[in-house]
């Protein structure tokens, strides 16, 4: 299969609705790009006292509205464009739901997995160490992405706090561990906000929740949140699919007795009563809630012809290709676009990030009440522009979240 370059999809995606919304050229050359990127090397000591140099990226789209804000991941097939792709989609994703924020987002050309713990710390370390030049609390606040986890948050909080004299910065990521400034509600924060705008998508098309069947592909914290949720809403998850394989019970399968059997068995692989189904065939199953949340471009005209949910809610970032969303929108089937349905994440971390500055913290229950106020107030809007100017909901997202920024950019000058 051709290999798929996320940067060119962002860009074919902001071009799309930069025609609808007849966009000034100056503010859609500046979008086109991130203002900003580094790329760095950098010296780790492993365990056997050698020396390896890892690469490392950092891409800051727009600060237009606030600082930069977005993941950093570990894996061995980061790239520069993918990491600018990703920080464009944060852009939009905080526009869509209002934040005072831009996008960024940053990676390491590694496989956590050939690395032991404390191997990892000193590459965490030393990676956010070569990009606190451009990282900050009012600059760009970082969070965990693919691989990476509140435990690493910490040690690059800390690592920060060493290089601004000494003073401990809680504000400079989000996801950390609760006691060192994390929120309440924030690890399942994604999964839960999937879960409400897949709630709103599904009243819109007449669907209950309740015996609706699901599918899910990725059973990482996002995937494995949003399939428990999910379940608690009394859907029947009937697959699930993971890195090294995926299992299918039309019957029903329990993600959290899955996630108990993949701590012992360290694979969902062989679950009791299911079947090993591969990701060709878990596209094509008769479903009414496809939920993509693995990684970017899994999606494609070679598959998208074959999907027969009525719903697919994008619960990774960019899991769908052009050339898909127009088959999908043929077929009639609704789809919720990554930067409204997986935005659960950002918006928590934005309450993270207030309540550091405020040092006062909230409880779960407001944390959860204030993410269901956020998205369904997006849904809404973006549900309506969508039917207002005839366009399917990724353009009226990416429309709205435009917009928004644009208005940013022309009241400080720039265009």
């Amino acid at each position: 299969m051709q290999e798929i370059n996320p940067l060119v999809i962002a860009q074919q995606q902001l071009d799309m609705a930069a025609e609808k919304l007849n966009l000034d050229p100056g503010v859609h050359a500046i979008l086109r790009e991130p203002m900003r990127t580094l790329e760095v090397n950098f010296p780790v000591k492993m365990d056997d006292g050698t020396v390896k140099v890892f690469k490392g990226y950092r891409a800051q789209h727009n600060d237009a509205i606030g600082p930069a804000k977005g993941g950093i991941r570990f894996h061995p097939s980061v790239t520069m464009d993918e990491v600018k792709a990703l920080s464009m989609w944060m852009t939009f994703k905080s526009g869509v739901l209002g934040l005072p924020y831009g996008g960024g987002k940053g990676g390491v050309v590694v496989d956590p997995q050939t690395l032991s713990q404390t191997e990892i710390e000193r590459l965490s370390r030393a990676y956010f160490a070569a990009i606190s030049s451009i990282v900050g609390p009012d600059k760009d606040i970082p969070a965990p992405d693919v691989n990476t986890n509140p435990q690493i948050m910490a040690w690059m909080m800390d690592e920060y706090s060493k290089y601004a004299g000494g003073v401990c910065h809680p504000g400079v990521v989000t996801g950390k561990p609760i006691i060192a400034g994390g929120s309440l509600g924030r690890s399942e924060a994604t999964g839960r906000g999937c879960v409400i705008i897949i709630r709103e998508a599904a009243k819109r098309l007449g669907m209950s929740l309740k015996g609706a069947t699901a599918v899910i592909q990725g059973f990482g914290n996002v995937g494995s949140a949003t399939a428990r949720l999910l379940a608690k809403e009394g859907a029947k998850i009937i697959a699930i699919m993971e890195i090294d394989g995926g299992i299918y019970n039309p019957d029903g399968i329990d993600p959290e007795d899955v996630l108990e059997y993949r701590k012992k068995a360290g694979t969902i692989n062989g679950y009791p009563g299911s079947r090993k189904i591969g990701n060709e065939e878990l596209f094509a199953l008769d479903c009414d809630i496809l939920v993509p949340a693995a990684m970017e471009n899994q999606i494609t005209k070679e598959n998208a012809g074959q999907i027969k949910a009525k719903l697919v809610a994008e619960a990774a970032n960019g899991p769908t290709t052009p050339e898909a969303d127009e088959i999908l929108s043929k077929k009639g089937i609704m789809l919720t676009p990554d930067i409204l349905t997986n935005a659960g994440g950002v918006t928590v971390s934005y309450f993270e990030w207030v309540q550091n500055f405020m040092n006062y913290y909230w409880t779960e229950e407001e944390v959860n009440s204030k993410l269901e106020q956020k998205m369904v107030e997006a849904f809404d809007y973006i549900y309506q522009m969508s039917q207002d100017y005839k366009v399917n909901m990724r353009v009226a997202a990416y429309m709205a979240s435009i917009s928004r920024v644009a208005e940013a950019i022309k009241v400080r000058g720039w265009a």
